[in-house]
């Protein structure tokens, strides 16, 4: 059974471990480069393998009949309208090649509340079991990688301090175990729609595989950068899967189906 030592070591996995990336770029700008190239489509496969490998299969067998779908899309859309019109993920390719300074804020609290984000997910994928709170954890980890070393090389273009800007990303990665130890909780104490959030998750996963990462693929391919890329992405698909299965198939505990059962209930009444 899932428990607050498995929700924070894993959300941890999922938001400060990250953080490496980041840490890379300020010692060797160079092999930050390239891990961020590599680790990209390896991101965008893993985020879609949790999400219909794991999160979506979950969310439909604990929702009503034909339910899933439509939150999926409601999570597909509401994340699109965010980055619309609040520029809440991934934000920096609006600034790049800029020297606004007024926009490192947007990028320290943009990037708080993904990870914010993030650490519902993992929160929520734990109150179903132990797998699914592993794949949502490390798909989480896989694409803020990248993301991670883009904010770091940021913040230092905008003239922060190395120190400093260590300390804004810890800080900001925490807000990934906040949320997740939170949502944990509060699935704990109350009946939480879980089906619905993990649809919302999967559509969230998948936007941001979809809408961001695979473009990011595309613009940057070249050659035999191409087909690697192409590798990479197969291989977090292959990777994710694998997880999964190996997760639930050794780790799934007794009890899972009582959550299950219990959030079936729920819709049956």
């Amino acid at each position: 059974m899932a428990n607050y030592f498995y929700v924070i070591f894993f959300s941890l996995i999922g938001g400060v471990f990250s953080l490496l990336g980041g840490l890379l770029l300020l010692s060797k700008k160079g092999t930050a480069e390239v891990l961020a190239k590599y680790a990209t489509p390896f991101a965008a496969g893993a985020l879609l393998a949790a999400a219909f490998f794991d999160l979506l299969p979950e969310a439909i067998e604990i929702t009503a009949e034909g339910a899933a779908p439509r939150w999926v899309l409601t999570g597909i859309v509401t994340f699109f309208l965010l980055e619309h019109f609040l520029r809440w993920f991934h934000h920096h390719h609006e600034h790049e090649g800029t020297e606004d300074t007024a926009a490192a804020p947007l990028i320290v609290i943009g990037d708080s509340i993904h990870n914010l984000l993030d650490g519902v997910a993992i929160g929520a994928a734990f109150l179903i079991n132990v797998p699914t709170g592993i794949v949502a954890a490390f798909a989480v980890a896989a694409h803020e990688i990248p993301q991670e070393i883009g904010d770091f090389g940021l913040l230092l273009k905008y003239g922060y301090a190395r120190k400093k800007v260590i300390l804004i990303n810890i800080v900001s990665a925490l807000m990934s175990t906040v949320g997740a130890l939170l949502t944990f909780w509060i699935g704990a104490e109350a009946n939480l729609p879980l089906g619905e959030v993990l649809a919302i998750t999967a559509g969230m996963f998948i936007y941001i595989a979809a809408s961001d990462l695979i473009p990011t693929i595309h613009a940057s391919a070249k050659a035999k950068a191409s087909y690697t890329a192409a590798v990479l992405l197969l291989m977090g698909i292959l990777v994710i899967g694998f997880t999964t299965e190996v997760a639930h198939q050794y780790i799934e505990p007794a009890d899972s189906h009582n959550v299950r059962s219990q959030t079936q209930d729920h819709y049956d009444e």
